[in-house]
């Protein structure tokens, strides 16, 4: 494994801290309207209009069993290409704050506690220490997969008949 720093985009999500690879990031934005989707569940339930492309938002909120924060000046929708059953999905997840984009080292990863906290594991690719706390590094491939299982079709994050 490259040991040399990562970059990584810093968020705030129900309280806490998490990285997601820049590698992923397509951009950030300021909150834009949500259309709703009938029957969708709480972790994708609507989409938005990214420069004229349909993306399903998700809220990593409800995967990872975190408390709903309400819309303020800081929230984001931070747009990603995640990879899901092969393929790259452009998908938006909402950030109760972006903080910023930096260099993280990898050596400061560490592998899940088997204790200690609330998160599922099989979507933890590991925490890492981040200035005077620790960060949670997301593994996002079998969040979204699990999304898509759990859904009936036409609520899948997919871009069939668009």
């Amino acid at each position: 494994m490259n040991e040399e720093a990562m970059n990584v985009v810093m968020m705030r999500l129900g309280g806490e801290m998490i990285a997601i690879s820049t590698d992923a990031l397509r951009e950030i934005l300021e909150p834009v309207p949500v259309t709703r989707v009938p029957r969708a569940g709480a972790f994708s339930s609507g989409l938005i209009n990214v420069r004229g492309a349909v993306v399903p938002l998700a809220d990593l909120r409800v995967a990872f069993g975190m408390p709903q924060e309400p819309v303020t000046e800081d929230t984001r929708m931070v747009v990603l290409d995640v990879p899901v059953a092969g393929e790259i999905v452009t998908v938006a997840v909402i950030a109760d704050k972006v903080h910023d984009v930096t260099e993280f080292d990898p050596a400061t990863i560490e592998d899940l506690p088997h204790v200690g906290h609330g998160w599922p594991p099989e979507f933890v690719r590991g925490v890492g220490k981040w200035q005077d706390g620790f960060v949670l590094m997301p593994d996002l491939e079998p969040v979204f997969s699990q999304a898509i299982a759990n859904h009936a079709p036409e609520t899948a994050l997919s871009d069939e008949g668009h």
